[in-house]
């Protein structure tokens, strides 16, 4: 797939990597994308996009992840 912007001075301004990252971001922010798909379409590692989800001040572990990560404890290891 190709992506054509416009050819403008604050276009200009972004390297692709860097643009890349940003489109991968906001639609992870927007729950277009998981973690791993974001990772992808960014072209890093799991690892580097978390840290540049955390640098934009997007959550990627969310309340409702904990709530079902103690769920799914609570079955493995019942009290």
């Amino acid at each position: 797939m190709n992506l054509e912007l416009p050819d403008s001075t604050a276009v200009r301004e972004f390297p692709p990597e860097l643009l890349r990252l940003e489109l991968a971001c906001a639609l992870y922010a927007r729950g277009k994308l998981g973690k791993v798909g974001g990772a992808q379409l960014a072209g890093v590692d799991l690892t580097t996009f978390q840290g540049a989800l955390g640098e934009r001040g997007i959550e990627s572990y969310t309340l409702e992840m904990l709530e079902a990560d103690a769920r799914n404890l609570e079955k493995l290891y019942p009290a």
